[in-house]
């Protein structure tokens, strides 16, 4: 009895390690503009890969990306956006970050860094009609502490 049961654990066993890795991998996905703009609308993403060619982001920077390489090494707190030349190199970097960081929600991005502005654009416009979300954070400005005038006040508008 305990050799007919053996088999059974090992057979469940490697049915669940697949269900899991299948579950990783669900975590990736190719995205358009609506989306992305759906998905990231809630919460901004926490960083955005550029998987571009070297003369592509030379071209045209992609502000506040990250260069991908192999060795990049990164702390992801929310969903992680990946721009690429073509949709293939997207997904397969995509798979690769997966792998490093299993559970999170990685996006790659369907049509590349033409998609990619079109979607931060709208989500930029949401954000500033009182959307949800977007890709627009408050930044303390530098220097806050110094004694002296302000350079500004915000005052209650008086009825």
């Amino acid at each position: 009895m305990k050799r007919v049961a053996w088999p059974l654990f090992a057979t469940f066993f490697a049915a669940l390690c697949l269900l899991l890795a299948g579950a990783a991998q669900a975590q990736v996905s190719l995205n358009d503009k609506a989306q992305l703009v759906a998905a990231l609308s809630a919460k901004p993403p926490c960083c955005v890969i550029d998987g571009r060619g070297a003369a592509s982001r030379k071209h045209e920077v992609l502000d506040n990306a990250l260069p991908w390489r192999a060795d990049l090494k990164i702390d992801p707190t929310a969903t992680i956006v990946v721009v690429a030349d073509r949709d293939q190199d997207a997904l397969g970097i995509a798979r690769t970050l997966a792998r490093k960081h299993p559970g999170k929600p990685i996006l790659a991005v369907k049509g590349g860094l033409a998609t990619w502005k079109s979607a931060a654009f709208a989500l930029l416009a949401a954000s500033a009609t009182g959307g949800a979300g977007g890709l627009v954070n408050f930044v303390i400005p530098a220097n806050t502490c110094e004694q002296g005038k302000p350079l500004q006040e915000l005052r209650p508008d008086k009825k």
